[in-house]
């Protein structure tokens, strides 16, 4: 019998997912920061240390597990809306839902025309290694058309949906969505969390086989995203993808 998940808020989380997310959080808030100077998020990132150093997070008994998650959590989801207030993200922008994905596990996922997106991602969606993947900041997988485009020129064998993204989006500025951004796709909301950190699997759609080409250190603007859910709601093919400061 499966351990019964816990809860925060709308999300759920397995035990592993948990004791992953506290493991992150350092790393995660960070990320939302970039390179901004003066961080605008310090006082959050301070935050997070303090709750989570010096913790055992392996070895946290459920209770308390679930207690210092809602508190980091919380923490994590101030983020981007203290981004947003102090103006320390981009203007309005204006896409389109190029394509839509999902799978079974593993990539790529296929192509769908439609899908609604709850606090998991999309409905049926399914990652096969759960090590990496699927927890709720990692709720949807987001690319960018013209960025796969760029480097379909450059001679790889890439298409949408090939690295595993949910969400393949044409019109937007990709070196622009970072981490702190906030889409509405469609009926549903999103927040921009993390970069997702490319994976041996894509190695097979780059023509010398080298997947950490797309990795965020190698340059703005070449990275998926990882968003959390914070809207529901249904999305199609062809839906306005609004960045929305």
């Amino acid at each position: 019998m499966s351990p019964t998940p816990i809860p925060v808020g709308p999300y759920l989380f397995t035990v592993r997912d948990a004791r992953r997310t506290l493991s992150n959080a350092s790393t995660i808030i960070r990320g939302m920061a970039g390179d901004r100077d003066p961080n605008p998020i310090a006082h959050l990132s301070e935050l997070i240390d303090e709750l989570v150093s010096d913790v055992d997070v392996d070895g946290l008994p459920t209770d308390r597990l679930a207690d210092l998650l809602a508190r980091v959590w919380g923490v994590l989801a101030a983020a981007p809306a203290t981004l947003r207030a102090g103006g320390h993200v981009p203007a309005t922008r204006r896409g389109v839902v190029a394509h839509l994905h999902r799978g079974s596990g593993g990539v790529p996922k296929l192509p769908i025309t439609e899908a609604y997106v709850d606090w998991k991602g999309v409905e049926g969606d399914v990652q096969r290694t759960r090590e990496h993947h699927g927890r709720p900041f990692q709720a949807l997988c987001l690319w960018s058309e013209e960025v796969i485009d760029r480097l379909r020129a450059e001679g790889h064998p890439i298409f949408p949906g090939a690295a595993g993204e949910n969400v393949t989006i044409a019109g937007l500025p990709w070196d622009e969505i970072v981490p702190g951004t906030r889409l509405r796709i469609g009926e549903a909301l999103c927040e921009v969390w993390a970069y997702a950190v490319p994976c041996r699997q894509n190695s097979q759609w780059m023509h010398d086989g080298d997947f950490g080409r797309l990795h965020h250190r190698n340059g703005p603007g070449i990275s998926r995203v990882y968003a959390t859910v914070t809207e529901r709601g249904e999305v199609r093919v062809g839906d306005a993808v609004i960045l929305e400061p």
